[in-house]
């Protein structure tokens, strides 16, 4: 999970904090709840639709969590 193309991402939806991490070298991606229970794995991804579905999660108010920051600094 500390890939060079692994990115973390974050978001609040219905009142609950969602989590996402997409490879872009493995070519996945998952999504939890605020238990970090697994909902979504999606795996056999290209590099064009993991940037798809990046591009997506920043329309739907996604934040990418920095390598560097503190989890959940943001909140």
């Amino acid at each position: 999970m500390t890939g060079k193309d692994t990115h973390i991402w974050i978001w609040i939806e219905n009142g609950k904090i969602l989590k996402a991490i997409s490879s872009v070298e493995e070519g996945t991606l998952r999504i939890y709840d605020e238990n970090d229970c697994l909902i979504l794995k999606r795996t056999g991804l290209n590099r064009y639709q993991v940037k798809e579905i990046e591009i997506n999660l920043i329309m739907y108010g996604a934040k990418r969590l920095s390598k560097q920051a503190e989890p959940f600094k943001f909140l």
